[in-house]
């Protein structure tokens, strides 16, 4: 009864914790001391294990060599990205598909999909396609609801398709093979970008006022200019991303990397093609401090989020809530459905990383006890956190659209972008209900690759 209590007490402290606005990093450190000294007892002897747990728990994340791939994986996706190459490619999907119904919203899903391969962190992808495909859309009259709703949505996909920061954390903090995760995320990340062209498509080809009926309403033979321009380089630019995940993937697929030297090898490849590309030596710096603002952050809270753990292991948290769900006498579906919606609440008040951080080390050990195959129910779980980020009131994903747009359109409600998100948030759903019945989507090619199976 104990550990019962103390496992409802501790859980319900760190969610007011964050609720309040109190910073993640903060309240889990906040919630493994008071974990200790529930154990221990409020004397000298807590305070001591806690700055003996702190010490020995920072020291050993911060020397640990798998650490340094998610600041050296986002450094890829900065030089690719301010190299322009992002640009090219979405202009040279558009022209190849110009006579498609809702092509600029496909080429957004699609480029989408590209990006992902380049970037770990999906908020980069909706800052990024805000920027480059809104205005052509907002050109062509497309409905602003609708093309804000595409960008919003696919870039969801930054965190599926490999690499992503969030299958890095997850595979930290589960102890699982992050190259095996990768692989897992291909198929299912395919499947979710197939149904949202398909949603896209279906939709322009019922509403085609949506997509402007394909026709520009300002002639900009500036803009038509330089698309052209871009178009002659779509093929360099496609071909240094494909470089970039046959080099980078498939060398950590095939054993030539381990994922931190295949994350060193994506940087400098990465950083060649910036140049090549005509990045200047500001350029650089620019994207390195930009880097580290974004994954010290994410470092430190991995360190925090490793000082949780093991407070789970001292005072029963972990082995508690297990036997909550475990004794409930619910079905292994209803357990998964309850966990999905507590990601999905936890998006709407938090960020992505500091879901996983919070409920990784415990959702996962109860699916392998239920049954699921762990690489599977890694896939479940990305997306669903994702999945969180576009539910209302503060989906982060929506607000980095809408602070994007600020300079073409400030006057866009967040509502209407949150309304027109809905259908890839039900996509994302299907997505999840399909792995769960199907977990071959997300196991096929992690056997085929790790011989696992």
């Amino acid at each position: 009864m104990f550990e019962v209590n103390t496992a409802v007490f501790l859980v319900v402290s760190l969610v007011v914790l964050v609720a309040i606005g109190v910073h993640i990093a903060i309240a889990l450190g906040m919630t493994s001391a008071l974990g200790i000294f529930l154990v221990t007892g409020a004397d000298s002897y807590a305070f001591e294990t806690v700055q003996r747990m702190l010490a020995a728990t920072a020291y050993e994340a911060i020397r640990a060599y798998v650490f340094a791939v998610i600041p050296l994986f986002m450094l890829m996706g900065e030089f690719i990205g301010k190299s322009g190459t992002i640009t090219d490619v979405y202009r040279g999907i558009n022209r190849l598909l110009h006579r498609i119904p809702g092509r600029l919203a496909i080429a957004t899903v699609i480029g989408n999909a590209l990006f992902s391969f380049v970037t770990g962190v999906s908020i980069a992808s909706a800052a990024a396609f805000s920027r480059i495909a809104y205005p052509e859309m907002k050109r062509y009259n497309y409905h602003k609801g609708f093309a804000l709703g595409a960008v919003a949505g696919s870039s969801c996909l930054g965190m599926l398709i490999p690499p992503s920061v969030l299958m890095i954390v997850w595979g930290i903090l589960t102890e699982q093979s992050i190259g095996q995760i990768f692989a897992a995320g291909i198929l299912p990340g395919f499947l979710l970008a197939s149904l949202f062209i398909i949603y896209v498509f279906m939709f322009a080809l019922l509403k085609p006022e949506v997509v402007g009926a394909g026709k520009a309403v300002v002639v900009d033979r500036e803009a038509d200019d330089e698309e052209e321009v871009s178009n002659s380089q779509f093929l360099v630019s496609l071909a240094g991303i494909i470089l970039v995940v046959v080099a980078v993937l498939g060398g950590i697929w095939f054993g030539v990397f381990t994922p931190t030297e295949g994350a060193g090898a994506g940087a400098l490849i990465g950083l060649a093609l910036g140049i090549i590309k005509g990045m200047k030596i500001r350029d650089i710096v620019d994207s390195i401090l930009s880097v580290g603002r974004t994954s010290a952050p994410i470092l430190l809270l991995l360190v925090a989020a490793s000082l949780y753990s093991r407070t789970l292991a001292m005072t029963g948290l972990a082995n508690a809530i297990e036997s909550i769900f475990l004794d409930s006498g619910m079905a292994p579906w209803m357990i998964i459905s309850v966990m999905v919606l507590i990601w999905f609440a936890l998006g709407m008040i938090i960020d992505s990383i500091s879901i996983m951080l919070l409920t990784a080390a415990i959702f996962a050990p109860i699916a392998v006890k239920l049954g699921y195959e762990p690489i599977a129910f890694a896939i479940i779980g990305i997306i669903a956190i994702e999945a969180g980020l576009l539910t209302p009131p503060f989906g982060l994903l929506v607000y980095t659209v809408k602070s994007s747009i600020q300079e073409f359109d400030p006057d866009m409600n967040v509502m209407t972008i949150f309304k027109s998100s809905t259908p890839y948030w039900i996509i994302m759903l299907i997505g999840m209900v399909m792995i769960i019945n199907f977990p071959e989507i997300a196991t096929y090619l992690p056997e085929l690759l790790f011989n696992t199976g």
